[in-house]
């Protein structure tokens, strides 16, 4: 059993990502078909534009890019002045023109970095490049007449999408989750995306990898699992992957570089198909789009509308409201959260309640921040300070009966166990309701307890 430790730890693992996030704009990316698709009656959403008909001709979309441009400027990337699309040819049912628009080797953003949490620590990510496309159409596996059939729903054709490639630079599926998380809280900060993935609009590829501890450079080969859509099966299909390719390493086999999927009900990921090389995809410059060729001022434009994003609001957020880094990663997980607190801060100042109160209140309570606006939460905070005078005749009826209910709490205290006070305080409330003045029930009650 040693011995196999000893040889596992040889294996370092070098893991990249590809993430496809879906851009929430009102059209597609080169028609003006509605790109709202999600849960619509197929092939309701198209035109002969998406749908690839002789003729038709693409015009690009202009919100598209400037959001395109936005996640890399997010991600520290440099912004090319010039850049162009690309045609990416395959045959695929689901691609009806035999290619892909896309970006080869002039994508709008390139050489980006992010820092993720590695253990105790934190490590800088490369950002390879960030590059638009067009998403394409669904395939539906059904049955129709008794019969196996796969079916196309184009909807989803053409729906504006952002590629955003990183460098090999991950060496655990906590760091590649760590990172995915980071993103998804970026690209719903910048309000491009939704990000949701139940509904297939951020998508997961890695690239999976390993290597000896000691060995130069990358393996040579490379298992690309396509399309996950959660954090939790990414992290599954990771180190399923690193295991199998492990134990055909220790056999003195080399895994083969293909595409895999992910397989919930077996737990394990599956080949699809032979893992494709850039060349195989003949990219060439789209003759139907001219090039694209930005100003500095334009990008600087660009970049002086970003909204705060996480970290700096996480940063502020603990320095402005001397808040702990728990509920600070709490309240900015969600942009949405993170304003609704800002909202209630202004309104509670009114009423001097501190921003730890609110935080409490948020946390402890988990409220809903799209059902209780920041006014009635002050509100409720203000009303559950509020103590109510108690009657005495009330009072003493309800310590009596406490009392006697509880003659083993009541032994404990005679023998010094005075902290059995908070327990009794807390019965006699129940009674009497929770705003009922403490002090007034612990004076009436220590007074019986002699």
């Amino acid at each position: 059993m040693e011995k196999e430790k000893t040889k596992s730890m040889n294996y370092k693992p070098v893991i990249g990502l590809e993430v496809h996030v879906e851009l929430k704009t009102n059209s597609k990316m080169f028609c003006g078909c509605s790109a709202d698709y999600f849960g619509k009656k197929p092939n309701t959403h198209t035109c002969p534009v998406c749908l690839g008909l002789p003729g038709a001709l693409p015009v690009a979309n202009k919100r598209a890019i400037e959001w395109c441009i936005m996640i890399g400027l997010a991600l520290n990337c440099n912004i090319r002045l010039f850049s162009k699309f690309d045609r990416k040819n395959y045959f695929y049912p689901d691609l009806p023109k035999g290619y892909q628009i896309s970006q080869y080797d002039q994508p709008f953003c390139e050489k980006g970095s992010i820092k993720v949490k590695s253990g105790d620590s934190t490590k800088t990510i490369g950002i390879t490049r960030v590059h638009q496309e067009e998403d394409t159409g669904k395939l539906i596996h059904d049955t129709v007449d008794g019969k196996n059939v796969s079916l196309i729903d184009f909807n989803r054709s053409g729906v504006p999408l952002v590629e955003i490639v990183t460098e090999p630079d991950f060496e655990s599926a906590q760091e590649v989750v760590d990172y995915l998380k980071k993103l998804q809280q970026i690209v719903r900060y910048l309000d491009v995306s939704n990000a949701n993935m139940e509904k297939g609009d951020m998508r997961l590829e890695p690239n999976i990898s390993l290597k000896l501890a000691d060995q130069q450079g990358l393996p040579k080969y490379k298992v690309e699992v396509k399309n996950i859509n959660s954090f939790k099966f990414v992290e599954k299909a990771i180190n399923y992957e690193l295991k199998r390719q492990q134990e055909l390493l220790e056999k003195g086999e080399t895994p083969k570089q293909e595409t895999r999927g992910w397989n919930e009900k077996k737990q394990a990921t599956q080949s699809q198909r032979s893992k494709e090389e850039a060349n195989d995809y003949r990219y060439f410059p789209e003759p139907d789009l001219p090039p694209f060729r930005f100003t500095q001022d334009y990008i600087d434009k660009l970049k002086s509308t970003l909204p705060e994003l996480p970290w700096q609001k996480y940063e502020r957020f603990q320095r402005e409201y001397n808040l702990s880094a728990y509920d600070v990663e709490i309240l900015t997980r969600e942009k949405k959260s993170a304003d609704h607190f800002e909202e209630a801060i202004k309104v509670g100042k009114k009423y001097n309640i501190e921003p730890k109160e609110i935080v409490n209140t948020i946390i402890n309570k988990k409220v809903d921040v799209e059902e209780t606006p920041p006014a009635l939460l002050i509100k409720n905070i203000i009303f559950s300070k509020q103590t109510t005078t108690i009657k005495m005749d009330d009072l003493e009826n309800a310590i009596s009966k406490i009392l006697n209910e509880n003659a083993l709490a009541v032994l404990d205290y005679k023998n010094g166990k005075i902290q059995v006070v908070g327990f009794l305080i807390g019965q006699v409330k129940k009674i009497l309701g929770k705003n009922a003045d403490t002090s007034q029930i612990k004076e009436n009650l220590e007074e019986k307890l002699k």
